[in-house]
């Protein structure tokens, strides 16, 4: 059991990834937790405790975007007592909302979207230095396998199960959905590269 104090400087920090969403934002928080954990953070499931919070959001789950204001609400509290505690939101609710989400939450210290993925360790390093940070890119590195998310280093809960991405992005604008709003080229992954 993880006690609630605030870790010490000599202490690894503390992380919570916390996802309101669909399989991708599972997927992208693995990911995001790997990262994190490559950078000797250690992983713990209680809110109190945790030096970073990161709530990964989806836009079209049903009441994402509820429980991502009433959740910031809460931490909001929690900071005002422990003001080192890093807050970040992440997915493609926080894509699409990065305005709305800076207003409403002025004390989060960094917003990305999907594609900010595989720069989420270097990004929180970004926000310490630089102040409240948001990183929104809006377009896929088409040629660049190795940013897609399948690739990066992961944290998964189930040793045996994994999330494989085989397609960033869409062409299409059929579907309700921020990969499909934002204007971005479809890029696949062959299948050798799929199988790694």
């Amino acid at each position: 059991m993880t006690d609630a104090s605030p870790s010490t400087d000599e202490a690894p920090k503390r992380f919570l990834v916390r996802t309101f969403g669909c399989q991708m934002n599972e997927h992208d928080s693995e990911r995001i937790a790997g990262q994190f954990g490559a950078e000797g953070m250690v992983a713990t499931d209680d809110l109190e405790a945790a030096d970073v919070v990161v709530l990964n959001t989806c836009c079209i789950r049903e009441n994402a975007d509820n429980k991502l204001y009433g959740t910031l609400g809460h931490l909001k509290s929690l900071k005002d007592r422990r003001p080192g505690m890093e807050i970040v939101v992440s997915g493609c609710l926080a894509q699409k909302d990065k305005e709305s989400i800076r207003e409403r939450a002025p004390y989060v210290d960094l917003v990305f979207g999907t594609h900010n993925v595989h720069r989420a360790a270097d990004l929180l390093r970004r926000s310490r230095d630089e102040g409240p940070l948001t990183e929104i890119l809006e377009a896929t590195v088409a040629d660049d396998h190795e940013l897609f998310p399948s690739a990066m280093p992961a944290q998964r809960e189930l040793g045996h199960a994994a999330w494989v991405t085989i397609q960033i992005g869409c062409d299409n604008s059929c579907a309700p959905s921020i990969p499909s709003a934002t204007p971005c080229c479809a890029c696949s992954r062959t299948p050798s590269t799929a199988n790694r």
